[in-house]
């Protein structure tokens, strides 16, 4: 058995068809077969019936394939460790970020942080909590980026900032600060069920006994801060946004915002890894780049002491 072989058959295996997992490996289809059934040959097991269209995986290939995936995913580890301990930065990374945090956090890194390293191959996509921790899990990603902490014992967390709420009320011009117990929430709008953001607003809003049931007469959860932001400002309601989703609000829109003085609420934001992570040297200058850039906007300095309460 060898690594060729290994990847020819996760290939078919993934496609269940020879000629587009060879087109995917780079060889023509005679190569790839004749590997796989030199393989399978090697083993006396056939993994694959491949008189099926498309091919079929026997119920013993099943068994073997499921022990190949765990055996190339070390053989990948092993290579990023050989580039971790040369001290090169290059190879492929995968980075998923939840869906409230990603618009507004990537423009101000990725790409100065995917120009400095030409040899490094990024893949970025966004995910929600649930699906980033299950990814790192698994393996299938590299580095999360979402609200902390988790408390998962297979994953290690990296904090990067507090970011603030802030309480934005397109009905109303606002002073320019608030307490959070003096909140107007009779047409409070938030993101749907599954966004951490949510529970977020709803863990504050319990801790200061306000009311949630508002006087408009529909239940609007929205997917997005954006979608979120376009209908609060149709219908002249209220939300609580990250102060990052805030950077591109023009001066009129700020007169409908306001920052909190006491109690701020907020929400920690930071790297999650595999505890068997070995990109340390990648996750490193990852984190320094971003801490660079956010330092330019957010006013970290005004978060202190007693004035926080995490939500």
């Amino acid at each position: 058995m060898n690594i060729q072989q290994v990847q020819y058959v996760l290939a078919v295996a993934e496609f269940r068809h020879f000629e587009t997992a060879a087109e995917k490996c780079f060889v023509t289809q005679s190569t790839l077969s004749t590997m796989i059934s030199r393989f399978e040959d090697e083993i006396g097991i056939k993994i694959f019936d491949r008189r099926k269209k498309p091919v079929e995986i026997s119920y013993e290939g099943a068994q073997l394939i499921e022990q190949l995936k765990v055996i190339n995913t070390e053989l990948s580890k092993f290579k990023e460790l050989t580039h971790e301990i040369k001290g090169e930065i290059k190879g492929e990374l995968s980075i998923a970020v939840i869906p409230t945090i990603a618009p507004f956090l990537l423009p101000l890194f990725i790409q100065q942080f995917a120009d400095r390293f030409p040899d490094l191959h990024i893949e970025v996509r966004e995910q929600t909590t649930a699906e980033i921790i299950r990814s790192l899990k698994s393996r299938e990603l590299d580095i999360g980026i979402l609200s902390t902490p988790l408390n998962e014992k297979e994953i290690e967390e990296v904090k990067l900032y507090d970011e603030p709420f802030m309480f934005y009320d397109a009905g109303n011009e606002l002073s320019s600060n608030s307490q959070a117990d003096q909140l107007d929430m009779d047409k409070l709008c938030l993101l749907e069920e599954g966004h951490c953001m949510r529970t977020q607003v709803i863990n504050l809003c319990e801790m200061h006994k306000l009311n949630l049931h508002h006087k408009l007469n529909f239940d609007y959860k929205a997917g997005s801060i954006d979608g979120l932001l376009r209908f609060v400002r149709a219908n002249g309601a209220s939300t609580l946004i990250p102060y990052l989703a805030t950077l591109d609000f023009d001066e009129k829109e700020r007169t409908h915002l306001s920052e909190f003085i006491e109690q701020i609420p907020f929400r920690s934001v930071g790297l999650v890894v595999h505890r068997h992570f070995v990109k340390k040297a990648i996750l490193k200058e990852l984190e320094a780049d971003i801490l660079k850039s956010i330092s330019k906007v957010l006013p970290q300095n005004e978060l202190k002491g007693d004035m926080l309460m995490p939500v």
